[in-house]
């Protein structure tokens, strides 16, 4: 074994070089099996030799003595030397701070400080002819006499009246003829230097009027009024206005910080806190890194949230808890000076780019310290949730404003409420639909399903594909940029945007395949370079299903009414981490909690794009896509391909058999899946009666209606949905003579 100077074993002294023991590994686990026969085995690491009774000859004991005891090490030794100093690495403070060493800080900084004196300037430039100086005028005689009131008695001797008086009352003639001629040598002292100083003052002020230029003895003139103004003004009523309010506590106190805590009953008094570094500013706040006592656990300070925010007399929303991971006691608090989530984050830098590679994280936000937040779709789902006017629309646009600046992505977007939020998308989008109901022979629930259905077969195409192409071209059978923007291999970047997506889960005739369409999408599609972003104001199981909620890997959830909701956007078990979406206020629009999208959770304050602001952004993607060819879809006019609705009769007819009359559509969508994989597959795949209903929204548009059709199997009638072959021969016949006359 080798030994590491640098960690001597705990019991040996300093300085010794010899080794009169091994150190051998702790046992993990006893081997209660019989000991081997000399020579065919031994211990193995981790376990014990079988112990004997103490009264039992141990048969390898012959001549031998027993020797002085080998105890184990009383401590652990320390960890490797490179653990030991990843340890310290960790432990060592910046020596700059990061507003310091960041370009992003150092600009927010500069930004700041131009702000906020130009501001000062210019609020006390403004006030200074108008209040600032009559003021003065005004104050200056009270002033000049409290001045020279308070020269008089100095020169009197005034403070030493009341010692004088106390000895005449005592009738204590000895200490008044002292104090007395304490006083006449002091007036006699002070007097003297009161008349030089009055003569050289005189002197000056001649001096000054008869020989100093006009400007100086303005100034002067202007500098012992001001003076004898802020001396005569009363005290509750300063000269100068104050250009900002002073926010309560700005100076946090370790004093304040326990007192939290005893408030919180995070404390008792045996067991405080303790604070491993100091408190000290960190942006626009404080942080502060406190140890709990032991026992208690960041969860109890997270429960403890409203109670410590109360004991350090701000309000909660200024207050923000990190969990550490080197201890479970161990937090750390952001102390805001005001609260960050109410000032808004400002307009999107979205509006000076040119253009977004989507393969990188994009501006979607700032943090509560300011902090910018880069957001990546990548191999990633997204669900937003809120409740209504919180600015999840906003939000979840934001996204796909980013998307539509990269010309190589590919944008989808359906929005259940038709607001005119996501109107402008038609310039770029390759399916777009408004609403749940039909208008002008456009139905926007099929175009949905149509595009789900579409988007199902290129994902399933795209995992053959890339498992098909060459290494040089796809050395991991994973999608990559080259491949993404190659016209030729049409595997694109996709962003599926689904707004308000309750509105078309309980659709009541497509709800339950466009549910199971998204699922397969969320879960399956990430990882060939499809990404589903799903947004709702409802994330109840009912409006929008668990199994579909699951399937997101990245969750953001804005103001809800109650932490349960909080929980249900985010994930089980987020409250516990701090994470409580129903704790932001109304006045927090925009603001969320992120989870899931990076390694860390927080809160982002998300950048604002109106109306205005998204047209100038869709028009720059709209000219980028025309010049690069990637305009299609709805926004270049080509309808989507025929796929079921056109060709559905046709199929239904091919997969009937002869003499067959009355079939049920389990059956038929069964064999239609047989046929047309890449039509049917989904269907194929859902339940027995979510699969009848499939058919029967297909076909209802042709008439072509369903009834209960009864078979005997095994002596017993059974009752299903189906269809009859008369009712499909007079759609088919239908149809072709509409198609004759148009």
């Amino acid at each position: 074994m080798t030994e590491n100077p640098a960690f001597p074993p705990p019991d040996e002294p300093e300085g010794t070089d010899e080794r009169t023991a091994a150190v051998l590994p702790f046992p993990l686990k006893k081997d209660t099996t019989p000991a081997a026969a000399p020579g065919e085995g031994e211990a193995k690491p981790g376990e014990w030799e079988a112990e004997l009774p103490d009264d039992a000859d141990d048969p390898e004991d012959d001549g031998l003595t027993e020797g002085a005891p080998v105890d184990p090490p009383r401590e652990a030794y320390p960890p490797s030397v490179s653990e030991w100093m990843e340890a310290k690495d960790k432990s060592r403070m910046p020596v700059l701070p990061d507003w310091v060493k960041l370009p992003d800080q150092r600009k927010a900084v500069r930004k700041w400080a131009v702000r906020h004196y130009s501001t000062v300037i210019g609020y006390h430039a403004v006030r200074l002819p108008c209040i600032y100086t009559p003021k003065v005028l005004f104050y200056s005689p009270r002033g000049a006499w409290r001045w020279s009131a308070a020269i008089g008695r100095w020169v009197f001797d005034a403070e030493g009246k009341s010692l004088r008086l106390a000895s005449v009352a005592n009738e204590d003639a000895a200490e008044y003829l002292k104090l007395s001629r304490q006083r006449n040598d002091r007036v006699r002292l002070r007097g003297i230097v009161a008349t030089i100083a009055g003569f050289i003052g005189l002197a000056a002020a001649l001096t000054l009027y008869v020989m100093a230029p006009l400007w100086l003895l303005l100034l002067s003139i202007a500098a012992l009024t001001t003076t004898l103004g802020a001396v005569g003004a009363p005290a509750d009523r300063p000269l100068i206005d104050m250009a900002k309010v002073t926010f309560r506590k700005r100076k946090l106190s370790s004093d304040i910080v326990i007192r939290a805590h005893d408030a919180s009953g995070l404390t008792t008094k045996d067991q405080s806190i303790a604070f491993p570094r100091p408190i000290g500013r960190d942006g626009d706040g404080w942080r502060v890194v406190v140890d709990l006592p032991y026992g208690k656990t960041f969860e109890d300070a997270v429960k403890a949230h409203a109670r410590l925010a109360s004991g350090m007399d701000i309000a909660p929303t200024q207050l923000f808890l990190d969990k550490d991971e080197t201890s479970g006691r161990r937090v750390s608090y952001w102390i805001a000076d005001r609260d960050p989530l109410a000032v808004p984050s400002g307009k999107t830098p979205l509006l000076g780019a040119t253009r977004v590679d989507f393969w990188k994280p994009f501006p979607w936000g700032v943090d509560e310290r300011g902090n910018p937040v880069m957001a990546t779709m990548l191999w990633l789902s997204l669900l937003v949730g809120a409740v209504p006017r919180q600015g999840k629309t906003f939000s979840a646009r934001t996204i796909a404003l980013a998307a539509a600046l990269d010309p190589y992505v590919r944008l989808y977007v359906f929005d259940g409420k038709a607001s005119p939020d996501w109107r402008k998308f038609t310039k770029v989008a390759h399916r777009i639909g408004f609403g749940i109901v039909p208008k002008n022979g456009f139905d926007p629930v099929v175009h949905l399903l149509t595009s789900l259905r579409e988007l199902k077969a290129d994902v399933e195409d795209r995992y053959h594909r890339l498992s098909e192409l060459p290494l040089h071209i796809c050395p991991e059978g994973k999608l990559t940029p080259e491949i993404s923007r190659d016209k030729k291999l049409n595997m694109p970047l996709t962003l599926f945007v689904v707004d308000e997506v309750q509105e078309y889960l309980t659709h009541p005739e497509h709800g339950k395949e466009i549910l199971a369409l998204l699922v397969y999408l969320a879960r399956v599609a990430p990882a060939v370079g499809v990404s589903v972003m799903t947004s709702t104001q409802k994330p109840d199981d009912k409006a929008c299903p668990s199994e579909l909620r699951d399937q997101h890997q990245a969750r953001f959830a804005l103001r809800v009414g109650a932490y349960q909701v909080s929980d249900v956007i985010l994930g089980a078990g987020s409250y516990s981490e701090g994470l409580d979406a129903s704790k932001l206020l109304k006045s927090h629009k925009g603001v969320g909690l992120l989870k899931g999208m990076s390694d860390d959770a927080g809160i982002v304050r998300t950048y604002l794009a109106d109306g205005r602001d998204a047209e100038r952004i869709l028009t720059r993607a709209a000219a980028l896509r025309e010049a690069e060819g990637t305009l299609t879809g709805d926004a270049a006019g080509e309808a989507p391909a025929p796929e079921v609705s056109a060709t559905i009769l046709d199929d239904v007819a091919a997969v009937l058999g002869k003499g067959e009359a009355k079939v049920w559509s389990e059956t038929i969508v069964d064999r239609l899946a047989d046929l047309r994989p890449e039509v049917y597959g989904a269907w194929a795949e859902l339940d027995a009666k979510p699969k009848a209903e499939a058919l029967t929204a297909a076909l209802k548009p042709f008439g072509v209606a369903t009834d209960q059709i009864g078979r005997r199997i095994d002596g017993k009638t059974v009752n299903k949905r189906g269809i009859k072959r008369d009712d499909l021969a007079a759609a088919i016949t239908q149809r072709n003579e509409k198609w004759a006359a148009g």
